[in-house]
């Protein structure tokens, strides 16, 4: 999942720790970050150089058919606050979430 993420960032270019902020979502042990990092530069996903990410795919999350709104009592996955509208990214390794409305934003990139 978060190699997917990845290669669905908005942005061309982010520094690693903005990378790492998105990989969080998914896992917050080091050595797992490290390993999706390791994954999606062997994939192609992404190269890194210099403290950069430059993504390769061109990929993005597109609000209208990737992302879903679902109401219930849920805690944001970057930042933890509790939320009664969550934002759920669909990604072909399965629903990523969920997130408030400003951190879905930070999360795809939009931010």
């Amino acid at each position: 999942m978060g190699v997917e993420l990845l290669s669905k960032l908005e942005h061309p270019e982010l520094s690693v720790a903005e990378a790492v902020d998105r990989i969080e979502t998914v896992t917050t042990h080091p050595a797992t970050t490290r390993k999706i990092l390791d994954e999606a530069e062997k994939r192609g996903v992404i190269e890194r150089e210099d403290g950069i990410v430059k993504t390769t795919g061109g990929g993005y999350v597109s609000f209208q058919s990737e992302v879903v709104t679902k109401e219930g009592e849920f805690s944001c996955r970057r930042c933890g606050a509790s939320i009664s509208t969550g934002y759920f990214i669909k990604l072909d390794a399965g629903e990523h979430g969920a997130f408030g409305p400003e951190c879905i934003r930070k999360v795809t990139g939009r931010d």
